[in-house]
C-alpha cells in the first residue's frame, strides 16, 4: 500500500515535468495493482494469513485496490480450482470456443474472437475487467433489485424488503453476502475516486487510474490465459476429467525473472498452486523442487514464448487438448 501511495506521487507529481517519469510511474502503479490482486487472489483461497479474519479483512482492502469485488470474485474463481481442465463446465475468461463451436461462426465471427483473444486488446479487456464490469453489473443488478422490491411490495405490501430482497435473483450474485461485499467494495472504491478527483484533478486521476488499471488487468489476463491454455494443454469434457491430470497437464509452468516472480507472488507455480490451492505463495517454490520429480509432465512456458501460447484458443474436444486457430486450419485444409 505504502509503494502504491509514493508511486501515485510520483505520478501526479511529475505531470507538469516529464511525462516519461510519470509513464514510468504508471508502469509501476501498474505492477504493484498486479501484486494486489494476486495476494487478494491468495486471501480468497485462505492461504495468505492463518485466521480467516485476516484473509477477509486484507482481501476486501486488496479488492478494492485491485478493483475487484474480492468475496465474489473468489466464489467464482473457486469454481474455477474444483473444474480445471473440465473445458466442459469452465472455459477461462475469454470463453474459449470448441473446434466446433469455432467452426459455426461467420467470417467476421472469427476474426472477432481472434482478435478478443490477442495481446493487442489484452489492455481493453483489462479494463472492462477489473473497472467496467464489477461497477456495471452492481449498478445494473441493485437497480433491477430496487424495480423488484417496488413491484413486490405493491403486490405483496405485507411482506418486509427484506423478503422481498431475499426472493430476487439475479447472476451478479448469489446470495446476500456476496451483495453487501460487492456494495462495500463499490462505495469504498468510488468514495476513493471522489477523493482523489478533488485532491489532484478528474483528468490527472483517471487519465493515470485507467492506464495503470488497464496494464494491471491486462497482464492478469495475460498470465491466468496462458498458464491454462498452451500448447495442447489438457481440456476434458465432465465424463472423462480428472482433478490431478487438470492440474499437471492442463497447468503450465512459468518460467519468468525473479522480478516478475515477485510481483506476480509466485503464481508461474501454477502447477503446484492447483494441486494444493492452501500453499502460500511463499512456499510455492520450495514444494515444486521438494517434488520436482512429480511435475516432469508439466508444461514449462518462458517469457517470450508467452506470445505463441495465446495463440492456443480452440478447445479440441476430441483430441482432449487445445489448439490454434492455425492448427485448427490445416487440420481443415488436409480433411
Amino acid at each position: 500500500m505504502a509503494s502504491l501511495a509514493i508511486f501515485w506521487w510520483a505520478a501526479v507529481w511529475s505531470v507538469h515535468l516529464s511525462y516519461w517519469l510519470t509513464a514510468a510511474a504508471m508502469l509501476l502503479i501498474s505492477l504493484f495493482t498486479l501484486r494486489a490482486f494476486v495476494l487478494m487472489h491468495e486471501c480468497g483461497h485462505g492461504s495468505l494469513f492463518r485466521t480467516q479474519s485476516l484473509n477477509r479483512t486484507c482481501g476486501f482492502f486488496l479488492g478494492v485496490v485491485s478493483g475487484m469485488p474480492q468475496y465474489v470474485w473468489s466464489q467464482h474463481h473457486n469454481f474455477h480450482h474444483v473444474n480445471n481442465g473440465n473445458w466442459e463446465k469452465y472455459r477461462g475468461l475469454y470463453t474459449t470456443l470448441s473446434v466446433d463451436e469455432y467452426a459455426a461462426l461467420t467470417n467476421s465471427q472469427q476474426r472477432i474472437y481472434r482478435t478478443k483473444c490477442s495481446i493487442a486488446t489484452a489492455p481493453f479487456a483489462g479494463l472492462i475487467y477489473v473497472i467496467f464490469n464489477p461497477r456495471f453489473t452492481w449498478l445494473k443488478g441493485s437497480i433491477s433489485m430496487a424495480g423488484h422490491i417496488v413491484k413486490g411490495k405493491i403486490a405483496r405490501p405485507s411482506l418486509s424488503i427484506k423478503a422481498h430482497a431475499a426472493s430476487f435473483e439475479t447472476p451478479y450474485w448469489k446470495s446476500g453476502r456476496e451483495y453487501w461485499h460487492m456494495f462495500w467494495n463499490n462505495v469504498v472504491l468510488l468514495s476513493i475516486w471522489a477523493l482523489m478527483c478533488w485532491a489532484v484533478g478528474t483528468a490527472v486521476f483517471f487519465t493515470i487510474y485507467l492506464i495503470s488499471a488497464s496494464l494491471a488487468g491486462a497482464a492478469g489476463i495475460i498470465l491466468f490465459t496462458v498458464q491454462h491454455n498452451f500448447e495442447h494443454s489438457y481440456a476434458s469434457a465432465g465424463e472423462s476429467w480428472d482433478y490431478e491430470t487438470g492440474a499437471i497437464e492442463g497447468s503450465s509452468f512459468l518460467i519468468l525473472p525473479r522480478w516478475v516472480n515477485w510481483f506476480t507472488a509466485n503464481i508461474a507455480y501454477h502447477h503446484v498452486h492447483h494441486l494444493s490451492a492452501k500453499i502460500p505463495n511463499y512456499r510455492l517454490i520450495a514444494c515444486h523442487n521438494e517434488y520436482r520429480d512429480l511435475f516432469t509432465d508439466v508444461t514449462r512456458v518462458k517469457l517470450v514464448q508467452i506470445r505463441n501460447a495465446l495463440k492456443y484458443i480452440l478447445w479440441d474436444t476430441r483430441a482432449r487438448r487445445i489448439i490454434s486457430v492455425a492448427e485448427y486450419e490445416l487440420r481443415g485444409h488436409a480433411a
